[in-house]
């Protein structure tokens, strides 16, 4: 693989997918997306183009879809993929799980027997700390037990287990299973960034409409946690950073031969969380989005939501050992990025 290589990213078009293209075209990469924009817009490309000088190939076809993800990659020479595609609101999965799976699931089934058909086994999965559960401790490693609380984690952990048997059924393949915390912020531009269809699910979107004033006040899940503010403490990670670890992953995994991708935990896919390696509490967050933008953002403490867990950060520090990568980018830059995007 070459720096020119086409690299196929599902969910392209949408927040993290969007920002890993940019990150893509700026490492010298050939993105191909294909997204159905089912929580995305076309308009994104118009922006990317904005962004690189470049307008990538996409195509709004559903992941699933084995005839016409067939047809992708008889027309462009694949080299790689980077799997985003799926749906990701917690709340939401615990209402709609069979949703959920069909979905993430059956997309990932469908992908990997079309890039097996063409000799294309390199590939990184969208993993999320999700699969951790509620940890026995923090920060979380990537060998803790995983035992997620809701259907979109215990999805996610499906996939991981899928892949993790696929490489050990053909040692051919490069599979990379990133898990990431809680990506916010936007690019540095205010060209793209997050925008949820309906009601946010994600706190930075929603802080961001509150501050704008399209919502009246920001719903705080949970005021009660074992934490310093009782309000729920994440590992919130700059998109840029996550895209960036994106291409430092492909090219370690191109670094490795195939059927060894897995690092100091031996042969194996590759697994790496994607963390800033520190947590904020929700409240920690509001306070840097009103110093951001010299607004003051109301709030209401409302019940926890179902299946969230109190206190997730990471252990960042293997990410930071095997893809020479770390996070580069502060709350106040998330928050700025954030806002600049929002009035854009």
């Amino acid at each position: 693989m070459t720096q020119n290589s086409n690299i196929l990213v599902t969910g392209g078009a949408g927040f993290i997918g969007s920002h890993a293209v940019v990150a893509l075209m700026k490492a010298g990469f050939t993105p191909v997306i294909v997204d159905n924009l089912s929580n995305s817009d076309a308009s994104v490309l118009d922006r990317i183009e904005a962004i690189t000088g470049r307008r990538p190939a996409f195509y709004p076809e559903d992941v699933r879809n084995e005839v016409a993800l067939t047809a992708i990659f008889k027309t462009h020479a694949i080299d790689a993929v980077i799997h985003f595609a799926g749906l990701k609101a917690v709340g939401e999965s615990v209402a709609e799980p069979l949703r959920y799976y069909d979905n993430n699931i059956n997309s990932t089934l469908v992908l990997c027997r079309v890039m097996a058909a063409h000799q294309v086994k390199t590939l990184i999965f969208s993993s999320s700390a999700t699969v951790y559960g509620d940890p026995p401790s923090v920060p979380i490693r990537e060998d803790f037990p995983l035992a997620p609380t809701n259907p979109y984690g215990r999805s996610k952990l499906m996939i991981e287990q899928i892949l993790g048997d696929l490489f050990v059924a053909d040692s051919g393949w490069k599979i990379g299973l990133l898990r990431y915390f809680n990506p916010v912020g936007a690019h540095e531009s205010g060209l793209i960034g997050e925008t949820p269809q309906g009601i946010p699910n994600n706190l930075m979107p929603y802080v961001s409409r509150v501050a704008a004033g399209t919502l009246e006040y920001l719903n705080v899940f949970g005021g009660d946690y074992s934490t310093p503010d009782g309000t729920g403490v994440r590992d919130y990670i700059h998109v840029m950073d996550l895209a960036e670890g994106h291409v430092a992953a492909l090219k370690y995994l191109e670094s490795q031969h195939a059927g060894t991708s897995g690092g100091d935990f031996g042969p194996g896919p590759l697994i790496v969380n994607l963390g800033a390696g520190r947590g904020y509490s929700v409240l920690e967050v509001v306070r840097a989005f009103e110093k951001a933008t010299n607004r003051q953002i109301p709030f209401r403490i409302t019940s926890r939501r179902p299946g969230d867990v109190g206190v997730s950060y990471a252990d960042a520090s293997r990410a930071r050992r095997l893809l020479n990568w770390q996070t580069t980018r502060n709350l106040d830059a998330m928050c700025a990025d954030a806002w600049h995007f929002m009035l854009k």
